[in-house]
């Protein structure tokens, strides 16, 4: 299955909540979910079903895994890692998703969107430890330090997403020092310092079937 490239604003609308895919404009009233919240389609207007049962499960998966970027079969390789973990199953995928290494690059706000994060991460721009890593699925360390390379240090894309970052936050589990433009991973995430509106647990049930 090859990556989505159409339109993201209608992957939020099929959603029905922000997933935050476009980076700044998600936080403005040019948001689709703030013009027309109804799902995308001729019939999106009057055809809202209510979900059950597996429904419901397939819609969580669908919103996780558009949030992060992913294809259904690394998707599925995420949660067969989780379940071979100790711990809470649910709680460990979403753990392994928030350690890649393109949405630690969005979380600590060197790019607006996950997407852009991808892009930065593929293109060279970023360093793992001193290292370069091209690789946006890389997992990240508890004491990993992630920094930009002394020649993308001015790039308008990164300075700009530094400065939006202000109103987003950083999380708990990451530290960022603007001065040298790079963070570090300080401790692995907690679900509660997951900020995100899943039921993880609706996941686990559609691939425990």
């Amino acid at each position: 299955m090859a990556r989505y490239t159409g339109p993201v604003c209608r992957l939020c609308r099929r959603e029905g909540m922000k997933l935050f895919l476009k980076g700044e404009r998600c936080y403005t009233e040019k948001c689709a979910i703030e013009k027309r919240n109804v799902p995308p389609g001729q019939h999106g207007k009057t055809r809202r079903q209510k979900l059950l049962g597996y429904g419901l499960q397939l819609r969580e998966k669908q919103k996780v895994k558009r949030m992060y970027g992913v294809l259904e079969n690394q998707f599925r390789r995420y949660f067969e890692a989780a379940e071979r973990k100790r711990g809470i199953t649910g709680e460990t995928l979403l753990q392994l998703l928030e350690r890649r290494l393109d949405n630690v690059t969005y979380r600590l706000g060197l790019a607006t969107s996950r997407s852009q994060a991808r892009s930065l991460v593929r293109h060279g721009h970023l360093l793992v430890n001193e290292r370069k890593v091209d690789i946006p699925s890389y997992s990240l360390r508890a004491g990993d330090v992630v920094s930009v390379r002394d020649s993308s240090r001015k790039s308008q894309l990164i300075s700009h997403a530094i400065e939006e970052v202000k109103g987003r936050g950083i999380p708990e589990w990451l530290m960022f020092d603007l001065d040298k433009t790079a963070g570090t991973v300080v401790s692995l995430p907690t679900r509660e310092q997951i900020n995100l509106p899943v039921q993880e647990q609706l996941i686990v049930e559609l691939y425990s079937k």
